[in-house]
């Protein structure tokens, strides 16, 4: 028996958040192992939450991503709410959800025009993409932008908001603050719709995985902050029941956890489990999006994500303008309950997919024990396993054509591995 080994090496790639590499091994044509190598330092945020007070928590979580760090944020929140027994507001609840519009907008744009449309269009990035496609950069540019405007103006700045507190805000603002980001928000949803027919052109692999999808599910509207833990296999459960039918294991190859459905293995949360579990709490105007692209719910395409982030790009968008119009300022603008020992649990659903936090709270306040599962680490396991559908294809291509659609098949999911940068060195083993 002989062992030939090809190796396709990538020094690094800024269009994926996080450091690793991948190996595939093959015994023939036939993969045996594929083993995404996450070599990132750990961060230990949930080792030095602990004696913290739970108070602090937003603001230390939120540094652990600076493209969603108000899911971090609220999802601090709701835990430590829960754990307090302190019931927010409605106007609260509203003033969260357009908040959280704010980061889905930019963290969508970013993604869809900086980072995943180059791929289908054969370019090395957006800006030779912009050479040909300049108004549609332009486009993403201006929607990104209307992401920002909205969290700074109800979280005092666009990275790491500063307004944001256990029980609500520090400070509600005017009705006069947020009517002027209308007219921005009326072009980005035009924008938005433009983008959908044009990446509705693009051609797409034709692959379908039998994702287990798991996403948030709030009868009341699209999932952000509220709602049980649901999936396509069955899983209906409060947030608090998370443990029970999630777990975390570390794997030998990488520094990131992987999370499984317990006995089950591997699902998938972010925009394709959201569009799965719940396309029918999109508004009006997000649904004929998704009619206009092709798309039916559920799309077991992960290539087509690129088109469901823009279908919620304009269901954030359109959600935006009309939490506006109804918006009446909180007041007050947080709520508190005595400090007492407790357990908390919450679930939001991040851009990426659902986020989950626990804190056990001692009779002082403090943080005695955290636990903090990221979308990515639901996905981690769902991209080895889309590679590994794959390798063969990825075997049988010259060099070039096998990286770039490796690349292509991690950015899919736009993993955020440690929620930072860089990407992919390929080894293909053969035995």
């Amino acid at each position: 028996m002989t062992t030939e080994t090809r190796t396709i090496e990538v020094g690094y790639l800024a269009r994926v958040e996080g450091e690793g590499a991948l190996t595939i091994e093959l015994d023939g044509e036939r993969a045996v192992a594929v083993k995404l190598r996450i070599f990132e330092p750990p961060r230990f945020f949930e080792a030095f939450l602990r004696g913290r007070s739970a108070l602090e928590a937003p603001d230390l979580t939120s540094r652990i991503c600076g493209i969603c760090p108000v899911a971090y944020q609220l999802s601090a929140c709701g835990a430590i709410e829960d754990a307090l027994g302190l019931s927010i507001s409605e106007p609260i609840r509203a003033l969260r959800r357009l908040l959280y519009c704010g980061e889905w907008i930019e963290s969508h744009a970013l993604h869809v025009f900086m980072l995943h449309a180059p791929d289908f269009l054969g370019y090395d990035d957006a800006f030779a993409m912009a050479k040909d496609h300049g108004d549609m950069v332009r486009r993403g540019l201006a929607v990104k932008k209307v992401g920002n405007e909205i969290v700074s103006a109800i979280g005092g700045r666009a990275i790491h908001p500063i307004n944001v507190r256990v029980g609500g805000f520090y400070r509600a603002p005017a009705r006069r603050e947020l009517a002027p980001l209308v007219p921005a928000i009326e072009d980005a949803l035009a924008s938005a719709q433009v983008a959908l027919g044009w990446a509705a052109g693009f051609t797409y692999p034709d692959v379908e995985r039998d994702y287990e999808l798991v996403a948030l599910r709030d009868d009341r509207a699209y999932p952000f902050c509220d709602g049980r833990i649901v999936s396509s296999a069955g899983i209906a459960a409060p947030m608090c029941d998370f443990d029970t039918h999630f777990v975390e294991r570390q794997v030998p190859h990488a520094t990131a956890l992987h999370a499984e459905v317990r006995g089950r293995g591997a699902s998938l949360c972010g925009p394709l489990a959201r569009f799965g579990l719940d396309a029918d709490l999109l508004g009006d105007v997000a649904r004929a999006a998704a009619r206009s692209a092709g798309l039916a719910a559920p799309c077991r395409n992960p290539y087509r994500s690129i088109l469901v982030r823009l279908v919620e790009i304009a269901q954030a968008l359109d959600e935006a303008r009309r939490l506006i119009a109804a918006y009446v300022p909180p007041d007050p603008p947080c709520v508190t309950a005595p400090i007492r020992p407790g357990v908390g649990h919450a679930c939001t659903e991040a851009p990426r997919g659902m986020l989950y936090h626990r804190y056990e709270i001692d009779e002082t306040g403090a943080i005695a024990d955290a636990d903090i599962v990221p979308p990515t680490s639901h996905n981690q396991r769902v991209i080895e396993e889309d590679l590994f559908a794959i390798a063969g294809t990825l075997a049988a291509l010259p060099h070039d054509e096998a990286t770039l659609l490796a690349e292509r098949t991690v950015r899919n999911h736009d993993p955020c591995i440690s929620c930072a940068t860089h990407f992919l060195d390929l080894r293909i083993v053969r035995r």
